[in-house]
């Protein structure tokens, strides 16, 4: 029977295609020790077996819930459409996506530092993938923290990130004061929430691991890292939201760092040969941003890492070699029959 005094929590896994992991994502959801739950399961047109698996879970638990989209949808619209489906009852809201999977006390522990601090309009937490520990970087003596300072504290890289979906808990107030929750369409939709959310609230973290976080080459976040969209996220969400929480020189002086690590990284692509892709996608964000791809500091990135590989034979020579070892391996390994990895 559940608890009388426990507030409803809406879970919801948004899925395109996802039916590798989807059991365990969707199991350990069942297995929560936190038991007033609605469960919503969206999938977005999927063409594996997803929709089975849900549907199976929802014929033997009647807190699952499955919505199928009528034609594809684009990721942060998929989340979207979940946060529409969120009980009018409900008092917080959780997402998990497909691939990840949460541990049995996540939901409880997330609830209960919200519970006591009403301020806290998202609760955060720890995850572990198999690189390590998601790490945040917030004071581990410290649980509620005023929206307004977690915000400048990313804005200015302080912190890494507020977490993933997977990480996060938020009032479901939130999700019904906004439409849509998750506001534009960039992959990192969610951090632009948590900077909207956060003006005039708190921010609670969790100083536990409670979920899992699989990072493969199928997941979206693989190929955003390869285009380094993350860096360039961040110098968007500065032009948009630094005017809130930041001092104009702050805000210049930020802007002008992010631009030197991009120049830094396309550097590395330019001379490495791996620049067209890259460079497409970066120059046509950073037009839109006033932020020109071609500057003197593009040239001098390139110039310094020119002469580092000149000036430092031995290690070029390694690289070179381990690259032409890799991409034999691969080639190998695909003409076997069996995966074959390369480092970045």
């Amino acid at each position: 029977m559940k608890p009388a005094a426990q507030p409803l929590v809406s879970v919801v896994t948004p899925v395109y295609n996802g039916a590798k992991y989807l059991v365990e994502c969707i199991e350990s959801v069942l297995a929560q020790t936190y038991e007033n739950f609605e469960y919503i399961i969206v999938n977005n047109y999927s063409t594996d077996n997803t929709l089975e698996i849900a549907r199976a879970y929802a014929r033997q638990d009647n807190r699952v819930k499955v919505v199928s989209n009528a034609h594809f949808v684009g990721v942060i619209e998929n989340h979207n459409i979940g946060f529409r489906l969120v009980s009018q009852e409900s008092t917080y809201c959780k997402v998990v996506s497909a691939d990840d999977y949460l541990f049995p006390e996540c939901i409880q522990k997330l609830v209960d530092v919200a519970e006591r601090n009403p301020r806290v309009a998202i609760a955060g937490s720890y995850a572990i993938n198999d690189m390590g520990i998601h790490w945040i970087g917030l004071p581990p003596h410290k649980s509620v923290f005023e929206g307004r300072d977690v915000c400048r504290l990313y804005l200015l890289g302080a912190i890494h990130s507020f977490g993933t979906p997977s990480t996060v808990l938020y009032r479901s107030t939130l999700l019904r004061g906004r439409e849509p929750f998750y506001p534009g369409s960039l992959p990192n939709a969610d951090l632009a929430a948590c900077l909207v959310c956060l003006e005039g609230a708190d921010f609670a973290f969790v100083h536990q691991i409670l979920s899992y976080e699989r990072i493969h080459g199928e997941a979206l976040s693989a190929n955003l890292r390869g285009l380094n969209s993350f860096l360039i996220d961040r110098i968007q969400f500065l032009c948009d939201y630094g005017p809130i929480y930041l001092r104009r020189e702050e805000i210049e002086t930020r802007r002008k760092e992010l631009l030197r690590e991009m120049h830094r990284y396309l550097a590395v692509d330019f001379v490495n040969l791996r620049w067209k892709q890259v460079w497409n996608y970066q120059r046509g964000r950073l037009k839109a941003l006033g932020c020109p791809i071609y500057s003197v500091g593009m040239a001098g990135a390139i110039c310094a890492k020119l002469a580092d590989l000149l000036f430092n034979p031995k290690q070029t020579l390694e690289k070179i070699l381990r690259r032409t070892k890799d991409k034999w391996v691969s080639t190998v390994g695909a003409g076997a029959g069996y995966s074959a990895f390369t480092r970045e």
